[in-house]
């Protein structure tokens, strides 16, 4: 089992940038693949990105793409989501997810039923 806290929402102007990091407990971090998905009020939570267990393939939503990118430390037992150019349509929590057991493509990898730990979340807000 593994416990995820994210951190580093904030409010931001458009065009703006902000870095998210997701800590988790545990010692079996590199163990599982790991996601970014959002959540706007009103709307269904969307993914956001994927990265395998060791960092080297990640998945990006089109809608996100040039823009955001995840990334993880294995040794630090954190993922990261670095967004550029933000846009107010990016306002949302934003959660961080781990998958364990059997991988999969990462790019099959992005509904919320692909998961199994989820974080509390964090809120975004983009100001225009």
């Amino acid at each position: 089992q593994v416990q995820l806290v994210e951190s580093g929402g904030g409010l931001v102007q458009a065009g703006g940038s902000l870095r998210l990091s997701c800590a988790a407990s545990g010692r079996t971090f590199s163990s599982y693949a790991m996601g970014w998905f959002r959540q706007a009020p009103g709307k269904e939570r969307e993914f956001v990105a994927t990265i395998s267990r060791s960092g080297g393939n990640t998945y990006h939503a089109d809608s996100v793409k040039g823009r955001f990118t995840i990334s993880r430390d294995n040794a630090k037992n954190t993922m990261y989501l670095q967004m550029n150019s933000l846009k107010p349509e990016d306002t949302a929590v934003y959660y961080c997810a781990a998958r364990g057991g059997r991988m999969k493509f990462l790019s099959s990898m992005t509904t919320t039923a692909e998961y199994d730990y989820w974080g509390q979340g964090t809120q975004v807000t983009v100001s225009s």
